[in-house]
């Protein structure tokens, strides 16, 4: 799995987190939910369906390589959400509330 993770497919797997958690900070604050909220919003936002894409690229894009996504939502998106994209999105919540 980690053979096919190129250096630019691994940005790819941490910048669309924090691009996808930063629109859901800024759309949380806008639609007025709590700070809570908000962080939750954007980590929603940030996060890969981890359960539902690989049953859906395979649907959708039936040669598109299992290897590619599965190791990229699962072994760099996820940890990377979990250990530095919560307390992230939490920061960028509470920046926007003020």
């Amino acid at each position: 799995g980690f053979k096919v993770l190129r250096p630019s497919v691994l940005v790819f797997g941490i910048a669309m987190p924090l691009i996808g958690g930063t629109l859901g900070a800024g759309l949380g604050t806008l639609m007025g939910l709590s700070l809570g909220g908000t962080t939750l919003f954007a980590v929603l936002c940030a996060s890969a369906s981890y359960i539902a894409v690989p049953a859906a690229m395979r649907l959708a894009l039936p040669k598109a390589n299992p290897a590619l996504y599965v190791s990229l939502s699962l072994g760099v998106t996820f940890p990377f959400n979990v250990v530095i994209g919560i307390p992230t999105y939490f920061a960028l919540a509470e920046r926007f509330a003020r």
